[in-house]
């Protein structure tokens, strides 16, 4: 059978190419098929090869809004293909785990953020999620003009960060979303980068050995599988509440407690999994009565059934839709179970590991007539009564699946599934949101990450490649004592990686939240990745792009100074006073003039002298390191005048706690 003409899938209409470079265009076509690529006054020819491969390289262009054609024909059948619509501007992949790939509709100002999202000179592509040992050449998917029709499900962090350089240059941008959640970097870093070093070769090796021979490996993790299947894998099958008349408006409801909504149940004192029934009571106008309503409660993390005067008016279950625990909820209300007063909403939430309970932000909460746009719509947010339907105890994660097949944290297999499909499209740079996942294994994330950052210089054959990336936001309670922990570990791995020449990081030790691992101001994050693009590829010569990183220390007697780069302007205190710094000194218990560090931190004093800091206690009359933000959710507060917060450091290099 003859094969067809085609382009790859990252040619579609809608596209925006990168310019000033060359630009590769390639296909498919039956071998020894003459083809010819024509776009704006430039002609090229080429001939499909043995293997029915084809590219040609389109001379440079200059940044153009004007929409135009790509045009391609094969003589075999005289096939012929027009891609319309095409701009010449920038074009930035992005990358990472959860919070590269969390959707605008989940972020922050959602609403307001989608409608506003009016930008046809902005183009969005993602590439499809895939895991196979056995990659195609191709993908499926196309480009799509920035509206609010196709923005919502789409990246919000490479959303705000290409509108920030749209709006400030003017040019087109084209934005490739490649992520997945809750995946470590192994799998976006190519395989001949992971065997040039000695310590992923034997991984790899390790990893390919276990395809080929899988026998043993596949048993024991079968084995345990079941074994915490059998255990901890609570399923669904029963709603208790519902035959005992919880969603009904005539329940009793005296024992039931309060809880402020949108928080996971974690977060309000109860340490396990289970199912938890919501209430609310909502006082409707008479102008409402008998009109069909949008019930919007946020996402339910992980499975709801929602009723409305003890109807069942929707429901998402993990078994329904895979995302289903960060799915906002958005439900019509018939207008015949509508009436004016007092009206009940019941919510039902299963979650069978990990968090639970309402994830979402208190504007995703509230009550509208459908045809509403000029109503007043009632919040949600705040005070529920609950109550616990089951309580399944606390659960531990399930033990990994095996690796390969099917499995996007097996090494490479993300890189040849979802950044090999689109090499070597003509591209800027590349965004990175990533490190979540690899916490446990900080100390080898130094090496690893610049390691896939290497791998992607040389697959777009781009050593210059910028590539700007996310240092770990603030998350988990705050604690009372300075502590070793991972994640500040992970922050030093992603920081220590500035070393590489064209590389930036947004600092978002400010912007977290303590219950969420996904941060809902995907604005900030945005913004600050779009600085040093614009610093240093659009000539922004005066724009601050960095908050204050470490330069270096000098002990003076009791104290220790800290300075500083990336002033910005001059170092600031958001507050009253600074916090966040920690100090250590000489064991006592060493001999005398010995330089043995005691490695036991104690919150310091600091002040701000300059462009220094100037850090002290009373309980460490010998200080020999300092350490600012070294916790998982810090209260730090030091800027610098642009705003920009200071990133997380250590001045020891004594050894951590992870591998």
């Amino acid at each position: 059978m003859q094969m067809t003409m085609k382009l790859a899938a990252i040619f579609s209409d809608n596209m925006v190419l990168q310019h000033d470079i060359e630009i590769p265009v390639w296909g498919w076509s039956a071998p020894g098929d003459k083809i010819t690529v024509e776009f704006s006054g430039q002609k090229k020819n080429t001939v499909a090869k043995k293997d029915g491969t084809w590219s040609v390289k389109l001379g440079k262009s200059p940044v153009s809004c004007e929409p135009r054609e790509i045009r391609v024909s094969s003589k075999i059948e005289n096939h012929q293909l027009a891609i319309a619509n095409v701009l010449v501007g920038e074009v930035w992949v992005c990358s990472g785990q959860s919070n590269m790939e969390w959707q605008l509709m989940n972020s922050r100002n959602a609403a307001q953020e989608t409608a506003n999202a009016n930008y046809p000179n902005m183009r969005l592509f993602t590439v499809p999620k895939i895991a196979d040992i056995n990659p195609k050449q191709d993908i499926c998917s196309s480009w799509n003009c920035c509206s609010p029709d196709t923005v919502a499900g789409f990246s919000a962090v490479a959303y705000f960060f290409g509108l920030e350089i749209h709006r400030k240059t003017g040019i087109p941008v084209g934005l490739i979303n490649t992520s997945w959640g809750g995946t470590v970097a192994e799998a976006w870093t190519s395989r001949e980068a992971m065997a040039s070093d000695p310590f992923f070769k034997k991984a790899i090796r390790e990893y390919e050995d276990e395809l080929s021979n899988p026998g043993n490996t596949v048993n024991k993790a079968l084995a345990k599988q079941k074994e915490w299947a059998d255990k901890y894998d609570n399923k669904d099958t029963k709603n208790m509440g519902e035959e005992k008349g919880w969603h009904k408006p005539v329940a009793d409801i005296a024992d039931w407690k309060e809880m402020n909504l949108p928080a996971t149940w974690q977060s309000t004192g109860h340490n396990h999994s289970g199912i938890f029934w919501f209430r609310r009571e909502v006082d409707v106008p008479a102008t409402w009565s008998g009109k069909d309503l949008t019930l919007s409660i946020g996402p339910t993390d992980k499975s709801d059934v929602t009723y409305f005067n003890g109807v069942r008016v929707g429901g998402i279950s993990m078994e329904q839709r895979p995302d289903a625990w960060c799915t906002p909820r958005i439900y019509t209300i018939p207008g015949r179970i509508v009436k004016t007063g007092r009206n009940i909403i019941s919510v039902r939430v299963f979650s069978n590991m990990h968090a639970g309970g309402f994830i979402g932000t208190p504007n995703q909460m509230r009550l509208i007539p459908v045809a509403g746009n000029n109503e007043t719509p009632i919040q949600l947010s705040g005070i529920w009564k609950y109550k616990i339907e089951a309580n399944f105890g606390l659960i531990p994660a399930p033990p990994p699946p095996l690796r390969g097949q099917g499995n996007p944290n097996s090494p490479y297999i993300l890189f040849n599934n979802m950044i090999k499909p689109i090499l070597p499209y003509g591209i800027r740079g590349a965004i990175w949101y990533q490190g979540e996942s690899n916490a446990d294994k900080a100390k080898q994330y130094r090496r690893l990450f610049p390691l896939m950052i290497k791998s992607w210089r040389n697959a777009w054959k781009q050593q210059e490649l910028p590539f700007y990336f996310v240092q770990l936001a603030n998350f988990n309670p705050i604690k009372k004592q300075p502590y070793e922990n991972a994640w500040a570990e992970l922050r030093e791995a992603q920081a220590m990686t500035l070393s590489l020449p064209d590389t930036g990081m947004a600092v978002t030790i400010d912007i977290g939240e303590a219950n969420d691992i996904h941060p809902r101001n995907k604005q900030d994050v945005g913004l600050r990745l779009a600085l040093p693009a614009l610093a240093k590829l659009h000539g922004f010569k005066n724009l601050v792009y960095s908050g204050p990183t470490y330069k270096s220390m000098k002990i003076e007697k009791n104290k220790i100074r800290i300075s500083f780069d990336h002033l910005g302007g001059g170092l600031v205190v958001h507050g009253r006073e600074l916090e966040g710094f920690s100090i250590a000194g000489k064991d006592p218990s060493s001999p005398k003039g010995s330089s043995v560090a005691s490695k036991k931190f104690v919150w310091a004093d600091a002040i701000i002298e300059g462009s220094t800091v100037v850090v002290s206690s009373p309980l460490v009359p010998k200080p020999v390191a300092v350490r600012y933000a070294w916790s998982e959710n810090p209260a730090c507060n030091l800027f610098n005048s642009s705003d920009l917060p200071a990133s997380p450091f250590r001045t020891d290099n004594w050894p951590g706690i992870t591998k």
